[in-house]
């Protein structure tokens, strides 16, 4: 699908965000990789089977190998993709969808986009994914991964085992939500997965776009629902909960890591 760029002025975001050099060697990223791979989540495993669908692990680990494994302070966790593919795959048996909008604000490296993409494929149903974030896609740079070893690349690049359901499913859209929102046309958005700015005023300003474009049945998962890390995340969720016709169900996988899972209980 075309990309789009939108962003009110020059993005600050083409020079280097993740650094002038490789951050890490080959074989750190992949003791990394190797580490993520054998924790286990049984809340996770219980979820998915709840909800009948379960996204094939191996898949996940490679595609996570060149998104998620990255050098930072918190634990390597990617655990939100089984989720979202369980969910998104749940939701649309449910509710006998055959078309779904999907608007997703902080794409990263594409991980996300590219899980609720395969959801989509394993439903053969048709839809659209409009990722939003300021990092572009076009643009050579080095993205604190393990393709950061052969030089710098494009995030087109760095996804190319995925192009076929990328050209399918998913739109890139350059800039700040908040911009973004104000121009983007979508009339119905199905299901939302928001993971870009963490302030209330921000988690607002995004749910207040997609209120108006959501009906009884359709979801809004919010990432980072972590007291200790994110606090506005949670009293935005809350407020929203309390206030607006949507139940959330909580999933903690740790810590530092937390999920809402808000689905929309009538028009």
């Amino acid at each position: 699908m075309k990309n789009t760029l939108l962003f009110k002025n020059n993005n600050p975001y083409y020079n280097n965000p993740f650094g002038q050099k490789p951050l890490a060697s080959r074989d750190e990223y992949f003791k990394i990789w190797q580490d993520a791979k054998k924790k286990d989540y049984p809340l996770i495993k219980q979820y998915e089977n709840n909800l009948g669908y379960r996204l094939d692990k191996a898949w996940v680990d490679d595609l996570a190998f060149i998104t998620q494994i990255v050098i930072k302070k918190s634990d390597i966790c990617y655990e939100h993709g089984k989720i979202l593919f369980s969910i998104l795959c749940n939701m649309i048996e449910k509710n006998k969808l055959d078309v779904v909008n999907i608007l997703e604000t902080g794409t990263a490296r594409g991980f996300s986009a590219i899980c609720m993409a395969r959801a989509l494929d394993k439903m053969n149903i048709g839809g659209t994914i409009r990722t939003i974030d300021p990092l572009p896609h076009n643009k050579k740079m080095y993205w604190n991964c393990i393709s950061d070893i052969d030089g710098k690349h494009t995030r087109k690049e760095l996804l190319r085992n995925y192009s076929d359901l990328i050209a399918a499913r998913i739109k890139f859209i350059e800039g700040n939500a908040e911009n973004i929102l104000q121009t983007l046309n979508i009339n119905r958005v199905h299901f939302a997965f928001l993971d870009a700015m963490h302030s209330y005023e921000e988690v607002m300003l995004e749910f207040n776009y997609l209120f108006n474009r959501q009906k009884k049945g359709d979801m809004i998962i919010f990432d980072d629902y972590t007291k200790s890390l994110y606090p506005e995340v949670i009293k935005a969720v809350d407020e929203i909960c309390e206030n607006y016709p949507y139940h959330k169900k909580v999933i903690l996988v740790s810590n530092q890591r937390g999920y809402a899972i808000t689905t929309r209980k009538k028009d």
